[in-house]
């Protein structure tokens, strides 16, 4: 008889689930420019296809400041209900900025569809991707730290009701029970992320005197491929935004010199302050490091400030003067969208050369090519990661002599 309920299958293939159709919406306000917007919704796109969702049309509006009970204007929004209207299987409308809970009744009110925001997209991304108990701890302590002051905003079965004496009493009685509630929650819930950290300290501290080398950058850059290169280990890697969540740290011995190299969860631009609280314990791994490497999409056209915003990031976390390579990966990719395709070699070298100098003197730090798909420049990635290391192990132990 055959197995159908193997279990290793049913994991991979997951429950089938039907695509949900999605409006995005983004405000162009007097502040930015309608490509940087368009480059937002991009990446909106990307974030709802990660989720499972399709998106159908784009909207965009120029307003000197969001309507502060629609978040659009009152044409727009009618522009958008009349298109619902004809296309049935819309089934959400994703907004690029976070909105509040009266902003979402009156949208829901409005447009009769789900209204999720930036902020909720993705944490229902890292719902999904939350493996280990630490990452669905700060995933669940995100989620209620995004609901508490958005708690009376949605708080709207109350106000379908008659009004008057004997219903606004507890009616403030059960919002203010929930809010308690939700307080009590969020404070069991740090004590446990308390209890988590503890035991990854101990945990750390067990790992001897190692060098450890954090892999960091922006999502979806090629973090976890190059894990699984240059460690040889078989890290969950794939072509969506938010694949890797949890740390993931590996003993790996070139030329019989050891260190730690540990993958991290990327980066993204307007991500919501309350999940860079919640995944500080997890970035703990970054800060303890004694170097970085910070991959980037070389192809991707906005990889720049990409970069500013991982540093802004590490900054915050106190980790930004570490010693730090850049990783450009996605070099192939990069030719294929640059390259005339009879461009000598020299000249290709010229330009990378070139590339590669700009690069360094605009974020002071060294820098190698490579292509993660097609292990190009992984040599010349092994040689500078492996001299960076036995540096840090001289300085830790400048009197110890090691035969490595």
């Amino acid at each position: 008889m055959a197995n159908e309920w193997n279990i290793g299958e049913q994991r991979k293939k997951g429950i089938a689930q039907e695509a949900e159709f999605a409006l995005l919406v983004g405000v162009i306000h007097k502040t930015q420019t309608e490509e940087l917007v368009e480059e937002y919704l991009d990446e909106l796109e990307f974030l709802a296809l990660t989720a499972g969702a399709v998106t159908v049309k784009r909207y965009t509006q120029k307003l000197v400041a969001p309507d502060p009970r629609t978040y659009i204007g009152k044409g727009k929004l009618e522009e958008i209900a009349d298109y619902i209207e004809r296309h049935e299987e819309i089934t959400m409308v994703i907004f690029d900025d976070d909105l509040t809970g009266k902003q979402t009744n009156a949208l829901e009110e409005a447009l009769k569809v789900k209204i999720i925001d930036r902020s909720s997209l993705i944490l229902d991304i890292f719902a999904t991707r939350a493996q280990t108990a630490q990452a669905k701890t700060q995933v669940e302590l995100a989620q209620m730290q995004y609901l508490l002051p958005r708690l009376r905003g949605l708080w709207t079965h109350l106000e379908r009701q008659r009004g008057g004496i004997g219903m606004r009493g507890p009616g403030e009685k059960e919002i203010e029970t929930d809010r308690r509630i939700i307080r009590d929650k969020i404070a069991l819930l740090k004590e446990k992320l308390k209890v988590i950290d503890r035991q990854a300290v101990t945990q750390r501290k067990n790992r001897g005197e190692l060098i450890r080398v954090s892999l960091v950058g922006y999502t979806n850059v090629g973090k976890s491929t190059l894990m699984n290169l240059l460690s040889k280990s078989d890290v969950f890697a794939e072509n969506k935004l938010f694949a890797t969540l949890d740390t993931t740290v590996r003993k790996v011995a070139w030329d019989s010199v050891p260190f730690l190299l540990s993958d991290t969860v990327g980066f993204i631009r307007k991500l919501p302050h309350h999940l860079i609280e919640s995944f500080k314990s997890t970035l703990d791994e970054v800060l303890e490091s004694d170097i970085l490497l910070h991959v980037v999409d070389v192809s991707h056209p906005q990889h720049e400030d990409q970069i500013r915003t991982v540093n802004e990031t590490l900054d915050e976390l106190k980790a930004l003067q570490k010693p730090t390579l850049f990783i450009f990966n996605k070099i192939d990719r990069y030719r294929e969208q640059h390259y005339d395709p009879f461009l000598e070699d020299d000249a290709k070298e010229e330009i990378e050369m070139s590339i590669r100098g700009n690069l360094k003197h605009l974020f002071l730090h060294d820098n190698v090519l490579v292509s993660a798909l097609s292990k190009e420049g992984i040599n010349e990635l092994r040689e500078k990661v492996l001299k960076m290391v036995k540096e840090q192990y001289h300085i830790r132990y400048p009197y110890q002599s090691r035969q490595w």
